[in-house]
């Protein structure tokens, strides 16, 4: 994944604010990277452009050596399905869907030749865990066992990068911790991660820790 040149700003009235200033990112494949910043830094609009859910004023955006600008939305959204893999901080699961319901949910737009969808699913859910859980609800499980859920989820794709957005951030210190090892173990084996954080102590997990500030990054 690559960054060059990214500039961003929004409407807001009369006026172009501007959020990301000539930005260049490049995130090779196997790192696992932190982005840290202060409230309104940029951060938040830093993950869009790089998780593909939006498109830059100014310079590319490019993924799998593709370039977002040259995509159409149906184009767009089909590398966000096969090539990204995406945690939130508030989990984003499906209430009325079981676990292995949800962590299957991505390939019904999204299928790779070959795929036997419900048994990955399986598989995944016995990686982080679950396997006594595979037929609950979210609404029956734990912060951290949701968690758990939207981390197999992101993976029943096989994406080239898994994008985290402060994936700690509602849950304890204990829980959070687990939550850190299970990108570690997945690093570990190859996987490439991006995560958005504010907190020191998780972005010691990563390979190389990216701050910006006022819409510039300002260390590398």
């Amino acid at each position: 994944m690559e960054l060059v040149n990214l500039c961003k700003s929004y409407h807001v009235g009369d006026m172009d604010v501007p959020i990301l200033k000539s930005v260049d990112l490049r995130v090779a494949q196997g790192e696992f990277v932190a982005i840290m910043g202060p409230s309104g830094s940029g951060k938040s609009t830093l993950m869009n452009m790089i998780g593909c859910l939006d498109r830059p004023n100014c310079g590319q955006v490019l993924v799998m050596g593709k370039d977002v600008n040259t995509l159409s939305d149906p184009e767009l959204a089909k590398l966000r399905g096969m090539e990204i893999g995406f945690v939130f901080q508030n989990f984003n699961l499906v209430p009325r869907l079981t676990t292995l319901q949800n962590v299957e949910l991505p390939t019904y737009a999204n299928k790779k030749a070959g795929i036997d969808a419900r048994k990955k699913a399986k598989e995944l859910v016995k990686m982080v865990g679950l396997e006594e859980r595979m037929n609950y609800k979210p609404s029956e499980m734990s912060g951290g066992q949701q968690q758990r859920v939207a981390i197999a989820r992101a993976l029943i794709n096989d994406p080239s990068l898994i994008l985290a957005d402060e994936p700690t951030g509602n849950l304890d210190s204990v829980t959070g911790n687990d939550i850190m090892e299970i990108f570690s173990d997945l690093h570990r084996k190859g996987r490439t991660i991006v995560m958005i954080t504010h907190d020191p102590e998780l972005a010691e997990y990563a390979d190389r820790v990216v701050n910006i500030r006022d819409g510039i990054i300002v260390s590398n």
